[in-house]
C-alpha cells in the first residue's frame, strides 16, 4: 500500500479516530473492519483526513480572513447569517486544493478502482466533521454529499465542495446551537463505493422504536432509488417492525407490521455532461403505480438487514441510525452508515407527562403523530426556507416537507406539520430531537389549514397526529413511576390501541389482562369478516370498491383480515415480551358489527344487542363460523409463526357449560388446541351463571377474568349504557361484591388464575383493598390509571401483611 500522509483506507480506521476522520469516517472504517468479517456488506473507500483540511486553510492563509468573517455574525438573532455563510463559503471555494492531497487522492482513487475492476469507479463523497456525530448531537444533513461521482477530477471538485459545506449556513448555526463554536472542528472527506440504489432501493433503520424508545424493535424504513426522498421526507416510505428476540430464530418470522407506502417518487442519477464538477445531477421522477403498491423490499431482505442492523447494535452497545442500499447492478444489501441514535438512546426518566383533550374540536386533517403531546397556535403556511422570517414566536409551522435548510424556523416552531414525510423523515428527526409536537405525512395540510388559522395539533390520541379547528382545551397529568416498588396482586393493562403498546411497555406492570380484539378489527381491518368470507353478498357497488381498496395486494381477501389482526396482536404481544398478553376473542355487539364495512349485509336487527347475539354464541354458530375461522388463523399465526407463547386467549359472555365446550370445540376444529404449545383458554366470568357455576367453567377453562361492568348490570338487572338509571350502577354493590367474592374462591380451590379487569379499582381505594385481601391474582386498569391502581394496591398489601 502506498504511503499516504493525508488518506487512510477502511480497513486502517477504527471508532477511536474521530479526531482524525470525523465520526462518520470512523464508524465506517469501524464497521468495515469488525462487521465486514462476520457478513454485514459494507462498502470499501478511504477518508481523506481532518490533517489534509487543516493544511488546506493553512496553505491558503485562510485562517485569520475566517475568523474575521465569523465574528461579524449576529449571534442573538442570526440576522446576517446569510451574508456571513456566503462570504466565508466564497473564501473557501476561492482557495485551490494543496498538490500533495491532490496527487494522494488521485493515486487512492486508482488503487479503490483496480480493487473493482472497474475504471473511474463510481464513488460517493461524504462530508464527515470530527466533532460529527457524537453521542449528544446528531449532526443530521448538517454537511454535504455527493452521490455518483467519477473520474479524478470530480472526485477533487467534490472534496474541495466539502470542505465549503463547512460553512453553510445551516452548518454555521447548528455549531453555535450546540456550543461547538470554540471546538476545533475540521472536516475529513469520505469517498466510499458507490452502491447503485438508483437502480434498485434504499432507506434506513432504527435500532430502537423511534418514537417511543422501545428497545426490542428494528424499524426500518424503505423507498424505491436513492434514500434522500426519505430523509427530505418528500414521499411516504415502506416500513417494517422487527422483533429481535425472535430474529435469529429461522423458524419464526420476526416481522411484526408492514406498511407499503406510496413511494410518490424514485430519486435517480441523470448523465453527467460535465465531468470536472461534482454537482449531484439527480431527477426525481413519479413512482408508477405498480412500483408504488410493491414493496422495495421482500421479507427475506428485510430479515438478512435486520440482522446486520442488530449485530451492528451489539457492536457498539448502543441504539443506532443506520443507512442502507441496494445494488440493481448486483442485487446485493449493503450498510452504507451507521451513527448513535441520539433521541431515546438516552437514558429515560421514570415521569410521564400525559396530555389529555378536554373537548373535541372540528377535524381538519390527520398525519402520522410524533411523540404525545398537544399544542396550538396559528397556523403560518410556509413555502421555502427564505420565508422563515414570517414565522413568529409560538406559530405553528405548517409545509410540504423540511430538509436542513429549515432547522433554524423549526426551533421556533410551537408544532410542525408537513404534508409528505414518515417517522424517519426530516422533519420526523428534528421534531423529535426538539422536543416539538409534529404531524408528519398529512397530504393536504398546506391545503386544507388556512395561513393565520388558530388550529390545536393533538399527538395525544395514538398513531394518528390530529389537527382541529381553534383553540382547544387540554390538560396535563405528571406520572412518577420511579418511586413504585411492584406489589404482589399482579398490574396488568386493559388495553385496545397496539400503538401505544410499546410507549406503555415502559410503565410499571406484569403485561396484557385484557386485549381488545374489537379495536383492532374496526380501526386497522374496517371489513366485516364475512364481507371477506362472503363477498357475492354485497350488491353495493361504493362498498365493493371500498374492500377492493383495502384488501388491494391480496389474491385471497381473507388473509387481509387475518395479517392486520395477527399484527395488531404481535405488536402488543411483542411490547410485552415474554409477560402474558390476554386476548379477548372478539366481543362486538350486533349493532356494533353492523357498522363495519359490509356489516349490513350479514347482522340481525336487535332490540337489546347488549344482551343479544354476542360473545361465545356467534362463534359456534352456522351465522358467524366462517368468521370466527379468520379469529382463530390469526391467533394461530401469532403464536405459531411468530412465536408469541404468551399470547393467552379469552372467550367473553359464555353464558353456559356447553357453549364453553362447543367453543373449545370450534376453536380445535381450527387447529387452535387447547394445550398445544402450552396454549391457555380464559373464560371472561360477567353473567351471574358463570358464577353459579363457577367449579363447571373452571374445569374447562385455563383461568377466569371477571368483567365488572357486564356482571354489575346483569347482577342488578340494568342496561349500563341507560343515563336514566345509570345512578344505579355500582360494583360496590354488596350482591356484585358477592359474586366477585365467590368468583375468587372457586377459581383458588380449583387452583386457576383470576383476574379483574375493570376502572373501579383505581377510582375506589376500597374496591381494590376488597380484591386484594380477598387474594386476587390480578387487577387491569387503563392506561391512565394504572399508576394510581398501582399505588391503591400497595396501600392495601401495606395495611395486610397476611392475605387472607
Amino acid at each position: 500500500m502506498e504511503n499516504y500522509k493525508y488518506i487512510l483506507f477502511f480497513d486502517q480506521i477504527g471508532i477511536t479516530a474521530i479526531d482524525q476522520v470525523g465520526g462518520k469516517n470512523a464508524s465506517l472504517g469501524e464497521l468495515y473492519n469488525q462487521l465486514n468479517p462476520i457478513g454485514v456488506n459494507i462498502p470499501n473507500g478511504f477518508a481523506v483526513t481532518a490533517a489534509g483540511y487543516r493544511l488546506f486553510r493553512k496553505k491558503n492563509n485562510l485562517e485569520k480572513a475566517l475568523d474575521n468573517i465569523l465574528n461579524l455574525l449576529d449571534t442573538k438573532q442570526y440576522t446576517n447569517l446569510s451574508e456571513v455563510g456566503e462570504k466565508a463559503r466564497a473564501l473557501i471555494l476561492s482557495a485551490p486544493i494543496p498538490d500533495e492531497i491532490h496527487a494522494e487522492i488521485q493515486t487512492a482513487y486508482q488503487s479503490l478502482s483496480k480493487q473493482s475492476d472497474k475504471k473511474n469507479l463510481g464513488v460517493a463523497v461524504r462530508s464527515s466533521a470530527t466533532a460529527e456525530d457524537l453521542p449528544t448531537a446528531s449532526f443530521a444533513g448538517q454537511m454535504q454529499s455527493f452521490l455518483n461521482i467519477s473520474g479524478e477530477n470530480q472526485l477533487i471538485d467534490a472534496v474541495h465542495r466539502c470542505y465549503v459545506s463547512l460553512f453553510t449556513d445551516r452548518a454555521i448555526k447548528y455549531r453555535h446551537d450546540m456550543g461547538f463554536t470554540k471546538l476545533d472542528i475540521a472536516i475529513s472527506v469520505g469517498v466510499q463505493q458507490m452502491v447503485r440504489s438508483d437502480k434498485s432501493s434504499s432507506g434506513v433503520a432504527f435500532t430502537i422504536d423511534p418514537d417511543t424508545g422501545f428497545q426490542n424493535t428494528i424499524i426500518i424504513n424503505g423507498s424505491w432509488g436513492l434514500g434522500e426522498n426519505i430523509v427530505q421526507g418528500t414521499i411516504t416510505p415502506d416500513e417494517w417492525m422487527v422483533f429481535k428476540p425472535t430474529l435469529e430464530n429461522p423458524k419464526l418470522n420476526p416481522i411484526l407490521k408492514r406498511h407499503c407506502g406510496r413511494k410518490e417518487f424514485t430519486m435517480i442519477y441523470a448523465d453527467k455532461s460535465n465531468e470536472t464538477s461534482a454537482e449531484n445531477a439527480i431527477i426525481n421522477k413519479s413512482t408508477s403505480i405498480e412500483k408504488q403498491n410493491q414493496f422495495s423490499l421482500n421479507d427475506k431482505e428485510v430479515i438478512q438487514l435486520s440482522q446486520w442492523c442488530y449485530k451492528i447494535e451489539k457492536h457498539y452497545k448502543k441504539p443506532m441510525d443506520i443507512e442502507w442500499a441496494k445494488d440493481g447492478l448486483n442485487n446485493q444489501l449493503y450498510i452504507v452508515q451507521a451513527r448513535p441514535e441520539t433521541v431515546h438512546g438516552k437514558d429515560k426518566k421514570q415521569v410521564r407527562e400525559i396530555y389529555k383533550l378536554k373537548e373535541k374540536g372540528v377535524l381538519i386533517t390527520q398525519g402520522i403523530a410524533l411523540g404525545d403531546k398537544i399544542a396550538t397556535g396559528k397556523a403560518r403556511i410556509l413555502n421555502s426556507p427564505q420565508e422563515g422570517n414570517q414565522l413568529l414566536e409560538g406559530e405553528i409551522l405548517v409545509t410540504d416537507l423540511t430538509n436542513p435548510d429549515w432547522d433554524p424556523i423549526m426551533k421556533k416552531a410551537a408544532a410542525i406539520i408537513t404534508n409528505k414525510g414518515g417517522r424517519t423523515s426530516h422533519a420526523a428527526i428534528v421534531a423529535r430531537e426538539l422536543g416539538v409536537v409534529a404531524v408528519v405525512g398529512c397530504g393536504d395540510a398546506t391545503t386544507l389549514i388556512k395561513n393565520g388559522q388558530q388550529i390545536t395539533v393533538s399527538c395525544a390520541e395514538g398513531k394518528d397526529g390530529n389537527i382541529y379547528e381553534g383553540k382547544l382545551e387540554w390538560k396535563i397529568t405528571e406520572q412518577d413511576f420511579s418511586h413504585l416498588s411492584m406489589p404482589e396482586t399482579d398490574p396488568m393493562f386493559i388495553l385496545a390501541d397496539p400503538d401505544r403498546a410499546f410507549e406503555l411497555s415502559n410503565y410499571p406492570n406484569k403485561g396484557v389482562g385484557l386485549m381488545r380484539m374489537e379495536f383492532a378489527i374496526s380501526n386497522s381491518i374496517k371489513i366485516h369478516p364475512l364481507a371477506l368470507c362472503e363477498p357475492d353478498k354485497i350488491t353495493d357497488k361504493a362498498v365493493i370498491d371500498q374492500i377492493s381498496e383495502l384488501t388491494k395486494g391480496y389474491e385471497d381477501s381473507k388473509n387481509y383480515f387475518i395479517d392486520k389482526l395477527a399484527e395488531a396482536v404481535s405488536i402488543v404481544a411483542a411490547a410485552f415480551y415474554p409477560k402474558d398478553v390476554i386476548v379477548r376473542m372478539s366481543d362486538f355487539k350486533s349493532n356494533e358489527y353492523a357498522n363495519l364495512i359490509g356489516g349490513k349485509y350479514f347482522e340481525p336487527h336487535e332490540e337489546n344487542p347488549m344482551i343479544g347475539f354476542r360473545g361465545a354464541s356467534r362463534y359456534y354458530s352456522d351465522f358467524y363460523r366462517k368468521g370466527f375461522a379468520l379469529e382463530c388463523e390469526a391467533m394461530k399465526k401469532v403464536r405459531n409463526e411468530m412465536g408469541f407463547h404468551n399470547v393467552k386467549l379469552m372467550i367473553p359472555f359464555c353464558r353456559t357449560i356447553e357453549e364453553g365446550k362447543k367453543v373449545l370445540a370450534e376453536m380445535a376444529t381450527n387447529k387452535l388446541v387447547q394445550g398445544e404449545n402450552g396454549l391457555e383458554v380464559y373464560v371472561m366470568i360477567e353473567i351471574p351463571s358463570n358464577v353459579i357455576l363457577a367449579d363447571e367453567f373452571a374445569s374447562l377453562f385455563d383461568g377466569f377474568s371477571i368483567g365488572s361492568n357486564d356482571l354489575t348490570q346483569l347482577t342488578l338487572g340494568l342496561d349500563r349504557d341507560s343515563e336514566l338509571i345509570s345512578y344505579l350502577f355500582s360494583e360496590q354493590n354488596p350482591a356484585v361484591k358477592n359474586l366477585i367474592r365467590e368468583t375468587i374462591h372457586a377459581a383458588k380451590r380449583n387452583n386457576i388464575k383470576v383476574g379483574l379487569c375493570g376502572q373501579a379499582p383505581s377510582d375506589i381505594p376500597a374496591f381494590a383493598q376488597f380484591l386484594v385481601e380477598e387474594g386476587i391474582d390480578s387487577i387491569s386498569f387503563n392506561p391512565d390509571a394504572i399508576i394510581k391502581g398501582i399505588e391503591n394496591i400497595l396501600e392495601t398489601e401495606k395495611k395486610n401483611t397476611v392475605r387472607l
